[in-house]
């Protein structure tokens, strides 16, 4: 179980960290991957902004594994995933598909589902023995470069209720002995690497390289701390 971030640090980039950047340009992108977490005696609330959706739903479904939950909310894509997908209803707006789910699942079937459309954005909330995940039915917002007087988004996509160390772990890796953490990270863009011999402008954008940093802020019980890690995804 491990989340992008945690991964960049470690220096562990792979697909699911390509993904997570494929759609940015050059350029400083503030308050990306936001979390709040409270820690009540072991029992952890957590909210996130939209970047953690697919790797929490992949989080709660391996917890789940063979045992089956209801699960509701949408998975969305600019691809046409009718015929690979079950699904309640379709909607589409501007070219992005909303599939509309509801039904039950078992953790294996929810994480085949992640493995077979990772470039689609899962939103799906569902109870995993002890976890509850809520994740909002839409499409996240499409990032832009930061610019001065940007307002800090809300901290509430996603929301989680756990006592699973390892989950936050995977997400505040610095310290889970905490009562209340707040973090927020800055990417750095600063080249844009695309392969040789590639003139379709989907598939440049789609295997081009980001290379810049990371800079992770984040308050633990009133103690802040700041840190950055070079990366190429």
């Amino acid at each position: 179980m491990e989340f992008f971030i945690k991964k960049i640090f470690e220096g562990n980039s792979d697909n699911l960290v390509h993904l997570q950047f494929q759609k940015f340009s050059r350029g400083v992108f503030k308050n990306r991957a936001m979390i709040n977490a409270k820690n009540s005696k072991g029992r952890y609330s957590v909210s996130t902004t939209p970047e953690y959706a697919n790797e929490l739903v992949r989080a709660a479904a391996e917890v789940l594994g063979d045992k089956k939950t209801r699960v509701s909310g949408v998975v969305v894509s600019t691809k046409d995933l009718a015929g690979k997908l079950r699904f309640k209803e379709k909607k589409q707006f501007q070219g992005v598909k909303q599939y509309v789910m509801d039904e039950e699942m078992s953790g294996r079937e929810i994480m085949k589902l992640c493995d077979d459309f990772p470039e689609s954005f899962i939103a799906l909330s569902f109870n995993a023995e002890g976890n509850e995940l809520k994740i909002k039915a839409k499409a996240p917002k499409t990032g832009k470069p930061s610019a001065k007087g940007d307002e800090t988004p809300k901290v509430d996509f996603c929301r989680l209720k756990t006592e699973d160390r390892k989950i936050i772990n995977a997400m505040i890796f610095e310290s889970q002995d905490f009562k209340e953490a707040n973090v927020s990270h800055d990417f750095i863009i600063e080249e844009i690497e695309i392969p040789p011999g590639i003139e379709d402008p989907g598939e440049m954008r789609r295997l081009a390289k980001r290379r810049g940093k990371v800079i992770r802020k984040i308050n633990i019980d009133g103690k802040e701390i700041v840190s950055e890690k070079n990366f190429v995804a």
